[in-house]
């Protein structure tokens, strides 16, 4: 089941010592509001900072991406010829020892279609996860975002762990037993004991094969990648926009750098005071409320599954558990079982144009057909894998091989010091239950994710306050599953007074300006290219599907 900045789960991290600030490359005032760190003393690392500030990454024509990035075709050119270019950016493994070993950090940009006089600078993407490749995923989503290449430059890149950023790998092929894994066991201990025993050999393997960079792949070490590559690429401020996770990642990033940041939007966004128990469970909520909102478009449309929404989920219910005792076959070998049912579910609540789809699977299932959600679930990258429908994946067979799900469970853990039990979990069932029969046990269990993980886990929550920083536009939905609306509102005021200003979307699925509704559109289109923010209290309206649709 899919969650914002993850999904075996939610999400994560900490206050880091910052070197960079304090030493000869960047002098402590030599940029207004940036927060200082201990110097250590060390001239070398003086020098290293010194060295990887003053590169200059060699630009070229993207290659297809490569498997561990979820494969795929080369970015072909943009409509006006603008090609697409990828390079290479050295930057520390470890941010509080920089003249220690270094790592590449993929990058891909397309230029300005403005002249020299209307470009701002470049415009940094995360679009969440976390484990997504920002490399493989900008050019699929660049038509939304071609009114800002007016004036910038689009950019994003692979974080630290994700790709081709010295991705971590895990299991090669999966444990012998993964596919009998039951992702909500109540079937005794026996199911419990499998599961917990996947999770910990899923840990050993992590450290076996990239034991040497998980210490280093936490949210803190990669917002400062990303204040090296604003400083590389040429900016006095970072530009960014980051969906999901990435609202989590510019929050950090606004912490550590206030002084530094420019215009940035953080649209779909993680509540920053929850640890992984709390934000498992606001997700619990927030997928209910939007299957709840399916369900009433379902009955409306005179859908075969209920008269009302209440009908419906209760049917819903009932065949996930039917489902998980026994699994319908499909024609080409598959099954579809109640994780399965509840993965197509939850994948399809990421976006309202997908409810049409939904009702289709729900009723087949319902018929004894499982041939329609096993599929929708493989399309939309959810069976057996976490992280955003949208963030980084790939229709292509390939798509298997990407280091996605390894990625999001090792900045999951690096980020979170939580290392819940089963007792924790069951503990905690009926709150989760009384949130959501359907989304609850699944979202409970995965709280047991971080499980024998070999590298200490940051702190409970994310440190996102930024004082003095200018402002950065928080937009909210009120129909979100993985990143519930409350969490913008609480986002605002960590990052402290004048500082968050939150724009309101009354619509469905996660987050809100790659929905296609004009007025999120134009409102953070006038921030980011005008500086004009918008009104306290202002909101968007999403229109409705279409009747019969």
């Amino acid at each position: 089941m899919p969650t914002a900045r993850a999904i075996s789960t939610a999400v994560l991290l900490s206050t880091a010592t910052l070197l960079a600030s304090s030493l000869t490359a960047c002098a402590p005032t030599a940029r207004d509001g940036d927060r200082h760190g201990d110097t250590g003393g060390a001239t070398t690392d003086a020098q290293a900072l010194s060295n990887l500030r003053e590169q200059s990454p060699t630009w070229r024509d993207c290659p297809a991406p490569a498997p561990v990035q979820g494969g795929g075709e080369a970015p072909g050119a943009l409509p006006d010829g603008t090609r697409w270019q990828c390079a290479t950016l050295r930057t520390p493994l470890d941010w509080k020892n920089p003249s220690d070993e270094s790592m590449d950090l993929a990058l891909i940009r397309a230029r300005s279609s403005g002249g020299p006089d209307e470009r701002i600078g470049s415009l940094l993407f995360n679009f969440g996860g976390p484990g997504g490749s920002g490399v493989a995923t900008l050019p699929g989503l660049a038509p939304d975002y071609e009114k800002l290449r007016t004036r910038y430059d689009l950019v994003s890149f692979d974080p630290r762990g994700v790709g081709n950023s010295r991705g971590v790998r895990c299991l090669d092929a999966g444990l012998p037993d993964e596919d009998d894994i039951d992702n909500t066991p109540d079937d005794g201990d026996d199911e419990t004991d499998a599961l917990v025993r996947f999770n910990r050999e899923t840990a050993a393997a992590c450290e076996k094969h990239s034991g040497d960079v998980l210490p280093y792949v936490g949210t803190t070490q990669a917002a400062q990648d990303m204040d090296l590559v604003r400083e590389v690429l040429g900016d006095d401020r970072l530009h960014y926009f980051g969906i999901s996770y990435g609202t989590e990642l510019g929050g950090v990033y606004a912490h550590l750098f206030p002084g530094r940041v420019g215009r940035a939007v953080l649209d779909g966004v993680v509540d920053p005071t929850h640890d992984l128990m709390e934000e498992a469970l606001a997700q619990a909520g927030g997928f209910q409320l939007a299957f709840d909102h399916f369900a009433t478009w379902c009955a409306r449309q005179g859908c075969a599954l209920g008269n009302d929404a209440e009908g419906i989920l209760d049917l819903t219910v009932g065949l996930e558990a039917a489902l998980d005792d026994t699994p319908l076959t499909t024609p080409d070998g598959g099954e579809l079982d109640g994780d399965a049912l509840v993965d197509a579910i939850s994948g399809a609540l990421y976006r309202q144009d997908y409810w049409p789809a939904l009702r289709v699977g729900l009723e087949a299932a319902a018929d004894h057909n499982g041939e329609v959600l096993h599929d929708l679930a493989e399309a939309l990258g959810q069976h057996g894998r976490g992280g955003d429908p949208d963030d980084g994946g790939s229709d292509d067979a390939d798509d298997a091989k990407s280091n996605e799900d390894d990625a999001f469970r090792a900045i999951t853990c690096d980020d979170s010091s939580a290392r819940y039990t089963v007792a924790d979990v069951r503990s905690r069932l009926e709150d989760f239950l009384e949130a959501s029969p359907l989304f609850g046990p699944g979202l409970a269990w995965s709280a047991l994710s971080c499980d024998g993980w070999p590298v200490p886990g940051a702190a409970p929550h994310p440190e996102v306050s930024a004082p003095g920083a200018p402002p950065v536009l928080l937009v909210g939905n009120t129909g979100d599953p993985a990143t519930p609306y409350e969490g913008a509102a609480r986002m605002a005021e960590r990052l402290g007074e004048k500082v968050g200003v939150e724009l309101t979307y009354e619509g469905e699925g996660h987050g809100a300006y790659d929905s296609g509704n004009a007025c999120v559109q134009d409102t953070v289109n006038a921030y980011l290219l005008n500086g004009t923010l918008p009104k306290p209290g202002t909101v968007c309206e999403a229109e409705p599907l279409p009747e019969g649709k």
